[in-house]
């Protein structure tokens, strides 16, 4: 793998309930409303051992579900990313650690990232 060793760890204060910030990272309908917009290949339920591809441009990134319970999911990463994902939450908080070698900036995207879901899970409670 080519690139650099990247790390990178945020947390942030969010106003919604576990179990919204959980759908919105664990049920693949959601996923594709805020992050992976126009992916044809999630699976159906994010479940340990689930694998799928997304593309970024052109460059691709391997995930494989790792786990995923009622406080987290962790992703393997692969081919753009070699490395990992992992993401934590309870009421009122979200938490992201990216680690792995790649040419793409990880701290950049996962910032980016996160404000997009915060901003999907804030509108969506507001809806409620």
């Amino acid at each position: 793998m080519f690139g650099q060793f990247q790390q990178s760890n945020i947390r942030l204060e969010i106003k919604a309930s576990r179990q919204t910030i959980r759908d919105s990272l664990t049920q693949p309908t959601q996923l594709k409303q805020w992050l992976w917009r126009g992916q044809k290949n999630l699976p159906e339920q994010l479940t340990v051992g689930a694998h799928f591809t997304i593309h970024l441009g052109f460059v691709a990134i391997a995930h494989t579900v790792e786990t995923c319970h009622g406080h987290g999911l962790r992703f393997l990463l692969g081919q753009g990313i070699d490395g990992f994902q992992a993401w934590s939450w309870d009421d009122g908080w979200l938490q992201s650690e990216i680690e792995g070698i790649s040419l793409l900036p990880l701290n950049l995207g996962q910032t980016a990232m996160l404000l997009g879901l915060r901003r999907f899970i804030e509108t969506k409670e507001a809806q409620k």
